[in-house]
């Protein structure tokens, strides 16, 4: 419209009103309101519409921000590894531990493997199976204790009785062994075949005598051959006869009024083998 001469456009602001395509557009909103029509319904107007369109705007960032989060937990689902030991039915092998592992190691393996594998729920079972199973075995081993021969063996190996009894016996020859072998076994043989009503004396004299030429023919000296010899006799003469009271049950085969003494002779010549032979 024209004032004093001069053409001049009706002054308009500009508004930044959300969109739900374009973010924040600039709209031309006229300043004054149109004479056409009411103020009161242009301000009604102008509302209504910055209204849905902040509705719409809310509604768009809410739905990037739902879709950005299921991205999210897919991508870790996706990531979460499955337990390569999951199909291993022995429980040791399936934890990574031995079958001497404490408990302290037992537990620390089961939450290690727990917190790499926790997103797959089927290692997770196969993992606390086998720790329960593990933990109610050494329970019952422990309410049951189980003797262990090979540990005991090796306990009476290493004892310092054992080991300064062994430290006195060697291994000779194959050929020696074979010699005092004929000797007492032919000594064993007389003495079972003609038994007499004194005993078996001689036989156990003969027994004496190849103690001593045996330790002798080894040792090459004649105290320890004499030492030896007379301490092996005796001892061996003295087991003889406690196993015979004591412990050995009487057999049937050898019958007769001497058979507890030709019993005895049988394992004194055993014994007097053992020193002649293996006696260092």
């Amino acid at each position: 419209m024209s004032v004093s001469g001069l053409i001049a456009s009706p002054s308009r602001c500009c508004l930044r009103l959300p969109d739900c395509n374009q973010g924040l557009v600039c709209r031309q909103v006229p300043s004054t309101p149109i004479a056409s029509k009411p103020k009161a319904k242009f301000g009604k107007l102008h509302l209504e519409r910055l209204t849905v369109s902040f509705r719409r705007w809310k509604m768009q960032k809410t739905h990037l921000i739902k879709c950005a989060m299921d991205a999210s937990y897919g991508d870790m689902a996706s990531e979460s590894a499955m337990f390569p030991r999951i199909n291993v039915r022995d429980p040791y092998k399936r934890l990574g531990i031995s079958r001497e592992a404490s408990e302290d190691e037992i537990q620390a393996a089961r939450n290690f493997l727990i917190s790499k594998y926790g997103g797959h729920k089927p290692s997770v079972d196969a993992i606390e199976a086998a720790h329960d199973k593990i933990i109610m075995q050494k329970f019952y081993e422990r309410k049951n204790p189980k003797i262990d021969i090979k540990k005991k063996v090796r306990e009476v190996k290493q004892s310092r009785v054992v080991q300064a009894v062994t430290s006195r016996f060697q291994t000779p020859a194959t050929k020696f062994i074979v010699k005092t072998s004929i000797a007492f076994i032919v000594l064993g043989v007389l003495t079972v075949l003609f038994p007499t009503e004194e005993g078996p004396t001689l036989q156990v004299a003969i027994s004496l005598i190849a103690t001593f030429y045996f330790i002798h023919d080894r040792l090459k000296s004649k105290i320890r051959t004499l030492l030896y010899g007379a301490g092996a006799f005796i001892f061996s003469w003295f087991l003889g006869t406690f196993l015979m009271v004591s412990v050995i049950p009487p057999i049937p085969i050898l019958k007769g009024p001497r058979s507890f003494e030709v019993l005895t002779s049988l394992i004194t010549y055993v014994l007097l083998w053992v020193s002649s032979t293996y006696l260092k």
